[in-house]
Protein backbone atom coordinates (compact mmCIF):
# COMPACT_ATOMS: atom_id res chain seq x y z
CA UNK A 1 0.00 0.00 0.00
CA UNK A 2 1.17 3.49 -0.75
CA UNK A 3 2.30 5.30 1.99
CA UNK A 4 -0.53 8.55 1.31
CA UNK A 5 -3.13 5.50 2.64
CA UNK A 6 -1.11 4.53 5.58
CA UNK A 7 -3.14 6.00 8.92
CA UNK A 8 -1.52 9.15 10.64
CA UNK A 9 -1.71 10.56 13.83
CA UNK A 10 -2.09 14.01 14.81
CA UNK A 11 -1.88 14.63 18.16
CA UNK A 12 -4.47 12.94 19.78
CA UNK A 13 -6.44 11.89 16.44
CA UNK A 14 -5.70 9.16 13.99
CA UNK A 15 -6.54 9.69 10.16
CA UNK A 16 -7.41 7.32 8.01
CA UNK A 17 -4.76 8.30 5.77
CA UNK A 18 -2.39 11.29 5.51
CA UNK A 19 -4.71 13.58 3.04
CA UNK A 20 -6.02 16.58 4.21
CA UNK A 21 -8.23 19.30 2.94
CA UNK A 22 -6.66 22.06 2.70
CA UNK A 23 -8.61 25.61 4.59
CA UNK A 24 -8.98 27.37 1.30
CA UNK A 25 -11.97 29.56 1.12
CA UNK A 26 -14.99 27.87 0.22
CA UNK A 27 -17.31 31.58 0.52
CA UNK A 28 -20.23 29.21 0.75
CA UNK A 29 -21.70 30.61 3.51
CA UNK A 30 -24.49 33.12 4.11
CA UNK A 31 -24.74 35.90 6.88
CA UNK A 32 -21.66 34.33 8.25
CA UNK A 33 -23.17 31.05 9.21
CA UNK A 34 -23.01 26.98 7.57
CA UNK A 35 -25.19 26.60 4.51
CA UNK A 36 -26.48 23.40 2.58
CA UNK A 37 -23.69 24.44 0.20
CA UNK A 38 -20.83 23.84 2.96
CA UNK A 39 -22.71 21.14 3.58
CA UNK A 40 -22.80 18.88 0.32
CA UNK A 41 -19.47 20.22 -0.88
CA UNK A 42 -17.42 18.98 2.50
CA UNK A 43 -19.72 15.83 2.76
CA UNK A 44 -18.37 14.96 -0.83
CA UNK A 45 -14.99 15.57 -0.12
CA UNK A 46 -15.08 12.92 2.85
CA UNK A 47 -16.79 10.11 1.04
CA UNK A 48 -14.45 11.05 -2.06
CA UNK A 49 -11.33 9.53 0.61
CA UNK A 50 -9.31 12.19 2.51
CA UNK A 51 -8.14 11.60 5.75
CA UNK A 52 -9.34 14.72 7.38
CA UNK A 53 -11.37 18.06 5.75
CA UNK A 54 -10.89 21.70 7.12
CA UNK A 55 -13.47 23.88 7.06
CA UNK A 56 -12.21 27.24 5.92
CA UNK A 57 -10.80 30.18 7.68
CA UNK A 58 -13.27 30.76 10.60
CA UNK A 59 -13.03 33.97 12.36
CA UNK A 60 -13.08 34.09 16.24
CA UNK A 61 -15.79 36.99 16.47
CA UNK A 62 -17.26 39.82 14.09
CA UNK A 63 -14.61 42.59 13.69
CA UNK A 64 -12.62 39.14 12.22
CA UNK A 65 -14.87 38.94 9.47
CA UNK A 66 -13.54 39.15 6.18
CA UNK A 67 -16.40 38.07 3.83
CA UNK A 68 -20.12 37.39 4.07
CA UNK A 69 -19.71 34.38 3.20
CA UNK A 70 -17.49 33.21 5.64
CA UNK A 71 -18.05 31.98 9.24
CA UNK A 72 -17.48 33.53 12.74
CA UNK A 73 -17.75 31.42 15.72
CA UNK A 74 -20.66 31.79 17.81
CA UNK A 75 -23.58 29.89 19.58
CA UNK A 76 -26.12 30.43 17.30
CA UNK A 77 -24.45 28.20 14.54
CA UNK A 78 -22.96 25.33 16.56
CA UNK A 79 -26.01 23.05 16.16
CA UNK A 80 -25.45 23.37 12.42
CA UNK A 81 -21.84 22.34 12.62
CA UNK A 82 -22.34 19.40 14.97
CA UNK A 83 -24.76 18.00 12.54
CA UNK A 84 -21.81 18.59 9.46
CA UNK A 85 -19.24 17.12 11.86
CA UNK A 86 -21.47 14.26 12.42
CA UNK A 87 -22.18 13.86 8.95
CA UNK A 88 -18.18 14.01 7.87
CA UNK A 89 -17.88 11.30 10.51
CA UNK A 90 -20.40 9.36 9.33
CA UNK A 91 -17.81 9.16 5.85
CA UNK A 92 -15.21 7.68 7.64
CA UNK A 93 -13.01 11.09 7.82
CA UNK A 94 -12.12 13.47 10.50
CA UNK A 95 -12.63 17.43 10.21
CA UNK A 96 -10.75 20.34 11.25
CA UNK A 97 -11.78 23.60 11.47
CA UNK A 98 -9.77 26.83 10.69
CA UNK A 99 -9.99 29.39 13.54
CA UNK A 100 -8.16 33.27 12.44
CA UNK A 101 -8.74 36.87 12.29
CA UNK A 102 -8.25 38.80 9.21
CA UNK A 103 -7.22 41.98 11.32
CA UNK A 104 -6.76 45.08 8.58
CA UNK A 105 -8.16 42.74 5.62
CA UNK A 106 -11.88 43.82 5.84
CA UNK A 107 -13.99 46.76 5.97
CA UNK A 108 -16.67 48.61 8.37
CA UNK A 109 -19.81 47.53 6.46
CA UNK A 110 -18.34 43.60 6.52
CA UNK A 111 -17.12 43.14 10.44
CA UNK A 112 -19.48 45.93 11.81
CA UNK A 113 -16.84 48.03 13.03
CA UNK A 114 -13.83 49.93 12.12
CA UNK A 115 -10.84 47.37 11.02
CA UNK A 116 -8.93 46.83 13.54
CA UNK A 117 -4.89 45.60 12.98
CA UNK A 118 -1.46 45.19 15.24
CA UNK A 119 -0.99 48.70 13.70
CA UNK A 120 -3.42 51.88 12.47
CA UNK A 121 -3.05 52.71 8.82
CA UNK A 122 -5.24 52.54 5.35
CA UNK A 123 -6.43 48.98 3.93
CA UNK A 124 -6.05 50.34 0.33
CA UNK A 125 -8.37 46.96 -0.92
CA UNK A 126 -11.18 48.42 0.80
CA UNK A 127 -10.70 51.42 0.59
CA UNK A 128 -10.67 52.21 4.48
CA UNK A 129 -9.04 53.39 7.53
CA UNK A 130 -7.97 50.67 10.01
CA UNK A 131 -7.19 51.42 13.77
CA UNK A 132 -4.63 49.58 16.08
CA UNK A 133 -5.42 47.13 18.77
CA UNK A 134 -5.56 48.87 22.61
CA UNK A 135 -3.82 46.42 24.88
CA UNK A 136 -7.64 44.59 26.33
CA UNK A 137 -8.68 44.57 22.92
CA UNK A 138 -5.46 41.90 22.61
CA UNK A 139 -6.38 40.26 25.93
CA UNK A 140 -10.20 40.16 24.84
CA UNK A 141 -8.51 38.71 21.23
CA UNK A 142 -7.13 35.95 23.20
CA UNK A 143 -9.97 35.18 25.05
CA UNK A 144 -11.82 34.91 22.12
CA UNK A 145 -9.68 32.50 20.52
CA UNK A 146 -9.97 29.99 23.49
CA UNK A 147 -13.96 30.75 23.07
CA UNK A 148 -13.74 29.39 19.60
CA UNK A 149 -11.75 26.38 19.93
CA UNK A 150 -14.86 25.51 22.81
CA UNK A 151 -17.11 26.47 20.23
CA UNK A 152 -15.48 24.02 17.78
CA UNK A 153 -15.03 21.31 20.14
CA UNK A 154 -18.77 21.57 21.30
CA UNK A 155 -19.49 20.80 17.72
CA UNK A 156 -17.84 18.01 17.44
CA UNK A 157 -14.52 19.78 15.40
CA UNK A 158 -11.07 16.84 15.92
CA UNK A 159 -8.83 19.48 15.37
CA UNK A 160 -8.31 23.36 14.89
CA UNK A 161 -6.00 24.89 12.66
CA UNK A 162 -4.38 28.20 14.04
CA UNK A 163 -4.39 30.77 10.93
CA UNK A 164 -0.93 32.64 12.01
CA UNK A 165 0.56 33.46 8.61
CA UNK A 166 -0.70 35.24 4.95
CA UNK A 167 -0.93 38.45 6.54
CA UNK A 168 -3.83 38.28 8.75
CA UNK A 169 -3.95 39.43 12.39
CA UNK A 170 -1.48 36.92 14.17
CA UNK A 171 0.97 37.25 11.20
CA UNK A 172 0.52 41.00 11.11
CA UNK A 173 1.90 41.52 14.54
CA UNK A 174 4.79 38.90 13.41
CA UNK A 175 6.24 40.87 10.52
CA UNK A 176 7.87 44.37 11.30
CA UNK A 177 6.05 45.33 7.94
CA UNK A 178 2.89 45.82 9.44
CA UNK A 179 3.48 45.86 13.68
CA UNK A 180 4.90 49.37 14.09
CA UNK A 181 3.75 49.26 17.99
CA UNK A 182 6.23 50.75 20.59
CA UNK A 183 4.55 48.87 23.22
CA UNK A 184 5.80 45.33 24.71
CA UNK A 185 3.77 44.32 21.71
CA UNK A 186 5.94 45.76 19.13
CA UNK A 187 9.93 46.51 18.11
CA UNK A 188 11.93 42.79 18.25
CA UNK A 189 10.92 39.91 17.25
CA UNK A 190 10.60 38.36 21.03
CA UNK A 191 7.89 41.15 20.96
CA UNK A 192 6.17 40.69 17.84
CA UNK A 193 5.48 37.18 19.40
CA UNK A 194 3.97 38.16 22.40
CA UNK A 195 0.12 37.78 20.80
CA UNK A 196 0.93 34.48 19.22
CA UNK A 197 2.41 32.74 22.27
CA UNK A 198 -0.54 34.14 24.34
CA UNK A 199 -2.99 32.90 22.07
CA UNK A 200 -1.25 29.51 21.12
CA UNK A 201 -1.49 29.07 25.51
CA UNK A 202 -5.33 29.74 25.75
CA UNK A 203 -5.71 27.34 22.73
CA UNK A 204 -3.99 24.79 24.23
CA UNK A 205 -5.25 24.98 27.54
CA UNK A 206 -8.70 24.54 25.91
CA UNK A 207 -8.42 22.16 23.64
CA UNK A 208 -7.26 19.91 26.16
CA UNK A 209 -6.12 16.35 25.80
CA UNK A 210 -8.82 15.13 23.16
CA UNK A 211 -8.53 17.81 20.41
CA UNK A 212 -5.70 18.33 18.10
CA UNK A 213 -4.45 21.65 17.09
CA UNK A 214 -2.07 22.48 14.05
CA UNK A 215 -0.84 26.19 12.93
CA UNK A 216 -0.51 27.29 10.01
CA UNK A 217 2.56 29.42 9.86
CA UNK A 218 4.74 31.11 7.29
CA UNK A 219 8.19 29.96 5.67
CA UNK A 220 8.80 33.73 4.14
CA UNK A 221 6.30 36.61 3.84
CA UNK A 222 7.63 36.71 0.15
CA UNK A 223 7.89 40.87 -0.09
CA UNK A 224 11.02 43.23 0.59
CA UNK A 225 9.94 44.35 4.41
CA UNK A 226 8.20 40.83 5.20
CA UNK A 227 9.74 38.19 7.46
CA UNK A 228 12.81 36.03 6.11
CA UNK A 229 13.21 32.44 6.38
CA UNK A 230 15.43 33.15 9.54
CA UNK A 231 12.90 34.80 11.24
CA UNK A 232 10.43 32.42 10.39
CA UNK A 233 12.06 29.19 11.79
CA UNK A 234 12.29 31.07 15.34
CA UNK A 235 8.34 31.81 15.37
CA UNK A 236 7.85 28.00 14.33
CA UNK A 237 10.01 26.54 17.09
CA UNK A 238 7.79 28.74 19.31
CA UNK A 239 5.20 27.43 17.99
CA UNK A 240 6.91 23.63 18.61
CA UNK A 241 7.21 25.12 22.12
CA UNK A 242 3.47 26.23 22.79
CA UNK A 243 2.86 22.03 22.74
CA UNK A 244 1.00 22.60 19.21
CA UNK A 245 0.81 18.71 17.80
CA UNK A 246 2.01 19.74 13.89
CA UNK A 247 2.27 22.78 11.72
CA UNK A 248 1.08 23.87 8.26
CA UNK A 249 4.24 25.43 6.83
CA UNK A 250 3.18 28.05 3.67
CA UNK A 251 4.50 31.75 2.78
CA UNK A 252 2.91 34.65 1.12
CA UNK A 253 0.92 37.76 1.89
CA UNK A 254 -2.44 38.36 1.12
CA UNK A 255 -1.66 42.29 0.77
CA UNK A 256 1.46 42.02 -0.96
CA UNK A 257 2.20 38.77 -2.29
CA UNK A 258 -1.22 36.74 -2.91
CA UNK A 259 0.45 34.64 -5.39
CA UNK A 260 3.27 33.99 -3.72
CA UNK A 261 0.35 31.54 -2.06
CA UNK A 262 -1.42 30.53 -4.47
CA UNK A 263 0.77 30.53 -7.17
CA UNK A 264 0.17 31.09 -11.20
CA UNK A 265 -1.63 33.99 -12.45
CA UNK A 266 -4.90 35.60 -10.88
CA UNK A 267 -7.65 35.57 -13.67
CA UNK A 268 -8.41 39.16 -13.30
CA UNK A 269 -11.24 39.53 -15.60
CA UNK A 270 -12.91 36.61 -14.08
CA UNK A 271 -12.19 38.36 -10.35
CA UNK A 272 -13.62 41.68 -11.76
CA UNK A 273 -16.57 40.07 -13.45
CA UNK A 274 -18.36 38.34 -10.17
CA UNK A 275 -17.70 41.46 -8.08
CA UNK A 276 -20.16 43.84 -7.17
CA UNK A 277 -20.65 46.65 -9.76
CA UNK A 278 -22.08 49.01 -7.29
CA UNK A 279 -20.04 48.62 -4.28
CA UNK A 280 -16.79 47.97 -6.19
CA UNK A 281 -16.58 49.97 -9.43
CA UNK A 282 -13.66 51.71 -7.84
CA UNK A 283 -11.95 47.87 -7.36
CA UNK A 284 -13.02 46.98 -10.50
CA UNK A 285 -11.89 49.67 -12.18
CA UNK A 286 -8.17 49.75 -10.87
CA UNK A 287 -7.68 46.18 -10.95
CA UNK A 288 -8.23 46.58 -15.02
CA UNK A 289 -5.39 48.94 -15.26
CA UNK A 290 -2.69 48.04 -12.58
CA UNK A 291 -4.29 44.31 -11.43
CA UNK A 292 -1.06 42.71 -12.99
CA UNK A 293 0.81 44.83 -11.16
CA UNK A 294 -1.10 44.54 -7.91
CA UNK A 295 -1.22 40.80 -8.43
CA UNK A 296 1.40 39.56 -10.77
CA UNK A 297 2.30 36.02 -11.71
CA UNK A 298 4.53 33.38 -9.63
CA UNK A 299 5.52 30.21 -11.95
CA UNK A 300 3.41 27.16 -10.88
CA UNK A 301 5.21 23.92 -10.29
CA UNK A 302 4.42 20.97 -8.27
CA UNK A 303 5.64 20.85 -5.08
CA UNK A 304 6.43 24.11 -4.84
CA UNK A 305 7.20 24.79 -1.42
CA UNK A 306 8.92 21.29 -0.97
CA UNK A 307 12.17 22.92 -0.88
CA UNK A 308 11.72 25.63 1.58
CA UNK A 309 10.04 22.80 3.84
CA UNK A 310 12.59 20.99 4.24
CA UNK A 311 14.89 23.38 5.54
CA UNK A 312 12.91 23.81 8.11
CA UNK A 313 12.02 19.49 8.63
CA UNK A 314 15.66 19.76 9.51
CA UNK A 315 15.44 22.77 12.20
CA UNK A 316 12.60 21.59 13.57
CA UNK A 317 11.26 17.96 15.70
CA UNK A 318 7.13 18.70 15.69
CA UNK A 319 4.88 17.12 13.24
CA UNK A 320 4.98 18.83 9.87
CA UNK A 321 2.52 18.87 7.46
CA UNK A 322 2.98 19.89 3.56
CA UNK A 323 0.88 21.99 1.48
CA UNK A 324 1.52 23.80 -2.13
CA UNK A 325 1.11 21.89 -4.97
CA UNK A 326 0.27 18.54 -4.21
CA UNK A 327 -1.15 17.45 -8.09
CA UNK A 328 0.21 13.58 -8.08
CA UNK A 329 0.57 10.25 -6.40
CA UNK A 330 4.29 10.82 -7.03
CA UNK A 331 4.51 13.86 -5.83
CA UNK A 332 2.61 13.27 -2.75
CA UNK A 333 4.63 10.01 -2.09
CA UNK A 334 7.94 11.90 -2.77
CA UNK A 335 6.35 15.00 0.10
CA UNK A 336 5.60 11.99 2.76
CA UNK A 337 9.15 10.11 2.05
CA UNK A 338 10.48 14.14 3.06
CA UNK A 339 9.67 12.87 6.47
CA UNK A 340 6.21 14.85 6.70
CA UNK A 341 3.41 13.06 8.22
CA UNK A 342 0.53 14.12 5.97
CA UNK A 343 -0.65 16.96 3.27
CA UNK A 344 -3.19 19.17 2.18
CA UNK A 345 -4.98 19.98 -0.77
CA UNK A 346 -7.60 21.94 -2.16
CA UNK A 347 -7.46 22.87 -5.76
CA UNK A 348 -7.42 19.02 -7.04
CA UNK A 349 -10.87 18.61 -4.66
CA UNK A 350 -11.96 21.65 -6.00
CA UNK A 351 -11.70 20.37 -9.88
CA UNK A 352 -12.94 16.36 -8.21
CA UNK A 353 -13.97 15.56 -4.80
CA UNK A 354 -13.56 12.10 -5.53
CA UNK A 355 -9.73 12.86 -6.48
CA UNK A 356 -8.37 10.97 -3.36
CA UNK A 357 -10.27 7.78 -3.77
CA UNK A 358 -9.33 8.20 -7.73
CA UNK A 359 -5.94 8.00 -6.59
CA UNK A 360 -6.26 5.17 -4.26
CA UNK A 361 -8.23 2.76 -7.12
CA UNK A 362 -5.95 3.97 -9.34
CA UNK A 363 -8.19 5.27 -11.72
CA UNK A 364 -5.53 8.28 -12.07
CA UNK A 365 -1.87 9.28 -11.11
CA UNK A 366 -2.64 12.87 -11.38
CA UNK A 367 -5.50 15.45 -10.92
CA UNK A 368 -7.38 16.81 -14.28
CA UNK A 369 -6.68 20.43 -12.60
CA UNK A 370 -5.15 22.99 -14.91
CA UNK A 371 -4.37 25.42 -12.73
CA UNK A 372 -6.49 28.41 -14.61
CA UNK A 373 -7.42 29.79 -11.13
CA UNK A 374 -10.68 30.09 -12.34
CA UNK A 375 -12.13 29.08 -8.97
CA UNK A 376 -9.41 31.38 -7.26
CA UNK A 377 -11.02 34.25 -9.02
CA UNK A 378 -14.27 33.80 -8.46
CA UNK A 379 -13.98 33.06 -4.56
CA UNK A 380 -13.88 36.62 -3.43
CA UNK A 381 -17.38 37.19 -4.47
CA UNK A 382 -19.03 33.79 -4.90
CA UNK A 383 -18.71 30.41 -3.94
CA UNK A 384 -15.13 28.63 -4.97
CA UNK A 385 -16.07 26.41 -8.12
CA UNK A 386 -14.54 24.76 -10.67
CA UNK A 387 -14.75 26.01 -14.13
CA UNK A 388 -15.81 22.40 -15.27
CA UNK A 389 -18.21 22.75 -12.54
CA UNK A 390 -20.05 25.93 -13.80
CA UNK A 391 -23.05 25.38 -16.79
CA UNK A 392 -22.31 28.77 -18.66
CA UNK A 393 -19.07 30.78 -18.50
CA UNK A 394 -19.06 33.96 -20.61
CA UNK A 395 -16.31 33.84 -23.66
CA UNK A 396 -13.96 36.42 -22.18
CA UNK A 397 -13.48 34.21 -19.04
CA UNK A 398 -13.55 30.91 -21.23
CA UNK A 399 -10.39 32.45 -22.99
CA UNK A 400 -8.75 33.49 -19.72
CA UNK A 401 -8.90 30.71 -18.32
CA UNK A 402 -7.31 28.63 -21.86
CA UNK A 403 -4.54 31.24 -21.24
CA UNK A 404 -3.80 30.36 -18.10
CA UNK A 405 -4.51 26.64 -18.64
CA UNK A 406 -1.71 27.26 -21.27
CA UNK A 407 0.63 28.61 -19.04
CA UNK A 408 0.55 25.69 -17.04
CA UNK A 409 1.49 23.27 -19.28
CA UNK A 410 4.32 25.24 -20.29
CA UNK A 411 5.55 24.71 -16.70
Amino acid sequence: MSLIFTHCQIGPVELRNRTIRSAAFENMCKNNSPTKMLFDYHIAVARGGVGMTTIAYAAVNKSGVSFNGQLYMREEIVPDLKKLTDAIHNEGAKVSIQLGHCGNMTHWYTCGQIPVGASGGINIYSPTIVRALKKDEIFALVCDFGKAVKLAKKAGFDCVEIHAGHGYLISQFLSSYTNKRKDEFGGSLENRMKFMKMVMEEVMKVAGNDMAVVVKTNMYDGFKGGLKMDECITVAKELEKSGAHALVLTAGFVSKAPMEILRGAMPLKTLTFYMDTLRFWWLKIGIRFVGRWMIPTVPYKESYFLEPAKIFRKELKIPLIYVGGMISKSGMEQVLNEGFVAFQLARPLINDTDFINKIKNKEIEKSECKHSNYCIGRMYSIEMKCHHCVDIIPKKLQKEIEENEAIFKTV
